[in-house]
């Protein structure tokens, strides 16, 4: 009995001591990843800026080919919005804030199961017939302790997922 009683007080502790360390931590976090594209920044912006083309790239919609998309606003650049419904990738809503073509693409990423909102951006270097293409993501966990500490592995969590993602564009956008 006395070592069950000791390992529940460990436990909570443990627990208190989490939860303690999960407010201490910054709410912030920023992902980012780049990769050059032997294509002009035309060419990827268009790729970019109409969610519709997003099914040709992105990871998550390669993943779930049955996610549930419905698209408003205008079909393009600023103003575009796309929201989706997947039981393996999640549930989200993703609106393009601003649109500076061919050069940056700003967007706000919603997902009501955390009431998270996310701001990023695509931006297009040309150098020579290349473009430096940087995908970046920055959030705010909130007050929350425990989706702090999901925080401090956004990186690990999404990059890949960027990485996945700017490899397919990649191939896309050099195809002649």
């Amino acid at each position: 009995m006395k070592a069950l009683k000791t390992l529940l007080i460990a436990v909570v502790v443990l627990l208190a001591l989490l939860f303690g360390i999960g407010l201490l931590l910054s709410p912030k976090f920023v992902v980012s990843r780049s990769v050059t594209v032997n294509a002009p920044p035309e060419k990827i912006y268009a790729l970019i800026a109409d969610p519709r083309g997003w099914k040709q790239w992105s990871a998550w919609n390669q993943r779930d080919p049955q996610m549930t998309i419905e698209y408003s606003g205008p079909a393009s650049g600023a103003g575009a919005v796309w929201a989706w419904q997947s039981k393996s990738q999640g549930d989200g809503r993703m609106t393009f804030t601003t649109a500076e073509a061919p050069k940056r693409l700003g967007y706000e990423l919603f997902f009501p199961n955390f009431g998270t909102t996310s701001t990023g951006d695509f931006r297009l270097d040309a150098n020579g017939g290349a473009t430096q293409v940087t995908w970046s993501m920055n959030g705010d966990m909130g007050a929350n302790p425990l989706y702090r500490w999901m925080g401090l592995f956004m990186d690990k969590m999404v990059g890949p997922d960027f990485d996945a993602g700017l490899s397919n564009l990649k191939a896309l956008a050099e195809k002649p």
